[in-house]
């Protein structure tokens, strides 16, 4: 018996959630005293998920499997933890995930709850804390099947070092042409950026940038924090930005550990989106802007006069504590 956890990788490298999703998975294995197998298709370097706390990892190579198919991982992971004998199967909260994340409840016929914060309350019964109502309220929910399905909110368990040797072995699935019913065509995505999914500071800008031209301060901003460039729904309905950095009820969710919102008047749909930031910093002229009764710090003021400056400052203290 043991606890499974999927760990997901981009270009041979795992990401900051799946190591994220390790450290839990090591959380809830030390409360049922069994051990954290991690289950990697095509990833990078298995001995770094052994210092966030797994003691085994199955390497799966297959070029079948090169672009991401959630049928096809969805049978990959529901036949490893039937391999592993797993009882809780730990997956992150990425756009990915949750969409294959039923298909293996499923095929386990396992209960499954997203969005979770916390270690469960307890094993037996098996309770955990999860986001509900997009991230407004909380709700404790007992997953009475034989085998538990849980995702991991982003930034919620945090990292957490635990220094184990993780043996490695191969692991070969067997997969069927049903698995790939589905075929990735292409997949297109911006290059030398950090994206939203990933970011730790995401800054964000609204129609009070007045228009595209005026973006380079917001991209100037991110690249001193080493941030994400993101936008609200009118900006991306415009054509100003891509749609891609939408971010909100219907564009992509944040929970970054800072969100810096410039010129946003903060819409309870764009609210709902990033509400599960840790730290929300809004910018914007209008004092009677709905986003200030929702941030924790906020400037009043003009986007083209503090931006700039508060720019100006970052970049000396990183130059004075470089």
């Amino acid at each position: 018996m043991s606890v499974l956890v999927y760990t997901e990788s981009e270009e041979g490298n795992f990401k900051k959630i799946a190591l994220e999703a390790v450290s839990y998975a090591k959380g809830i294995a030390e409360m049922m005293e069994t051990t954290v197998t991690a289950i990697a298709v095509n990833g990078g370097d298995a001995s770094q998920l052994g210092t966030y706390g797994a003691d085994k990892v199955l390497e799966v190579s297959n070029d079948k499997l090169s672009k991401f198919n959630a049928e096809a991982y969805a049978d990959v992971i529901a036949q490893a933890a039937k391999a592993e004998d797993a009882k809780v199967v730990v997956l992150t909260s990425s756009a990915n995930a949750k969409f294959m994340a039923p298909l293996i409840a499923v095929n386990l016929e396992a209960g499954y709850v997203p969005n979770v914060t916390e270690l469960p309350a307890g094993t037996s019964p098996f309770k955990v804390k999860h986001s509900v109502f997009t991230n407004k309220a909380f709700a404790t929910t007992e997953i009475t099947t034989h085998v538990k399905v849980i995702g991991l909110a982003k930034n919620a368990f945090g990292l957490k070092e635990k220094s184990a040797a993780a043996t490695s072995e191969a692991f070969s699935p067997q997969l069927s042409e049903d698995d790939f019913s589905v075929k990735v065509v292409s997949v297109d995505k911006a290059t030398d950026k950090v994206t939203i999914a990933d970011a730790e500071i995401v800054v964000s800008g609204g129609r009070g940038l007045k228009g595209p031209e005026n973006w380079g301060m917001i991209e100037e901003l991110a690249e001193t924090l080493g941030a994400a460039t993101a936008c609200s729904k009118p900006v991306s309905d415009m054509g100003w930005r891509p749609h891609s950095e939408h971010v909100g009820q219907t564009g992509k969710p944040v929970a970054s550990n800072l969100y810096i919102a410039i010129g946003i008047s903060g819409a309870i749909q764009h609210l709902a989106g990033i509400n599960s930031s840790k730290v929300k910093v809004v910018i914007n002229n209008d004092p009677e802007a709905p986003f200030f009764k929702a941030a924790d710090y906020g400037i009043v003021g003009d986007a083209f006069e503090v931006v700039p400056q508060l720019t100006e400052k970052l970049k000396a203290f990183k130059a004075q504590n470089a």
